[in-house]
């Protein structure tokens, strides 16, 4: 008896060892060349070829340019024969009396904008996401989203015009409570006016980043939800916004990451010598200096500050969304 379990014992341990050897024997599969990947999915680089090139063409070959900032840049001369200059360009603009206040401008209004303007979306498609009225859903997603394609030039006109002191019915309804009808001549209104007529503009467009996360977000979460008694609020709060968390916080840290890249065209347009204290901002100032007054070398120098300043936020805000909640661009 102990001979034959002596016998099955051994058997069974050699052949979980013959079988163990069997596996270690089988060829682990070829990982694929990248000419054979390009072979198999040709039609996808292809498609990728003229996006490439776009952004090889006119975002990358171009920053070679840059060089002029730290030049004493001639246009006889050219870019790379120009003198060296260092870092004198740089000390020029910080030494200005100007250049904190177009910094503080500058940031004053990105973060009035991002966090007067970054919950809007959010609020604006879990709205529309629990509206089941698909006429009235689809009315005020098309009203929301039609001045997006309205020219930032027309939408500054329809500005100047609703707040003209002559002809702007704001200013009758602003003078009738005693407040100033000119706002656009007030310093301390120009952000706010910036900002929330961004706000309307955009909002709508924005929205529809949540609401396609929100349509991907699994049914039986809301079933679950139901059967639980959740009501709409808890809804929202347990389902929805964890449903597009990760959407969120690629939208935050893109928008932190151009918080200093605010737009040129829309203040410059705003602009008067009455708001000026609080409408110069960087981009506005860069125009000025580089075009008008034709000192490029310090005009690329303050824009190429710019861009190293929106780099780091940019770095910083996606290294500490990736640590606390484990979702960024990289």
């Amino acid at each position: 008896m102990s001979a034959v379990v002596q016998g099955g014992v051994e058997g069974g341990v050699g052949s979980v060892a013959s079988r163990a050897g069997a596996a270690r024997t089988v060829p682990k599969p070829r990982r694929k060349s990248v000419k054979d990947r390009v072979k198999r999915h040709w039609q996808l680089y292809l498609l990728l070829v003229l996006p490439v090139a776009y952004f090889v063409i006119f975002q990358y070959i171009p920053m070679a340019n840059n060089v002029i900032a730290f030049k004493d840049y001639n246009v006889v001369q050219g870019i790379w024969g120009s003198p060296w200059a260092g870092l004198d360009h740089f000390e020029r603009f910080f030494a200005n009396p100007v250049a904190w206040d177009l910094i503080r401008n500058t940031l004053m209004l990105s973060l009035y904008g991002f966090l007067a303007g970054f919950p809007v979306p959010i609020i604006l498609a879990l709205a529309l996401n629990e509206v089941r009225a698909r006429f009235f859903k689809r009315t005020v997603q098309m009203v929301t989203y039609a001045p997006h394609f309205i020219s930032t030039v027309i939408v500054v006109s329809m500005l100047i015009l609703i707040f003209s002191p002559r002809i702007g019915f704001m200013a009758d309804f602003l003078g009738f409570f005693g407040m100033d009808s000119n706002l656009l001549a007030q310093p301390d209104a120009f952000r706010s006016v910036y900002v929330w007529s961004d706000i309307w503009q955009t909002a709508g467009y924005s929205a529809i980043i949540y609401m396609a996360a929100l349509a991907g977000i699994d049914p039986s979460l809301y079933e679950a939800a139901r059967l639980d008694g959740a009501s709409r609020l808890r809804k929202i709060w347990h389902v929805d916004l964890p449903g597009i968390a990760p959407t969120v916080v690629v939208v935050m840290v893109l928008s932190v990451g151009s918080v200093m890249a605010i737009g040129f065209e829309k203040a410059f347009l705003l602009q008067n010598p009455l708001n000026l204290s609080t409408s110069e901002i960087i981009a506005t100032y860069t125009y000025k200096i580089g075009l008008l007054n034709a000192d490029f070398s310090l005009a690329t120098a303050v824009g190429l500050f710019n861009s190293v300043i929106n780099l780091i936020l940019l770095l910083v805000v996606n290294t500490v969304s990736k640590r606390v909640t484990g979702n960024g661009l990289w």
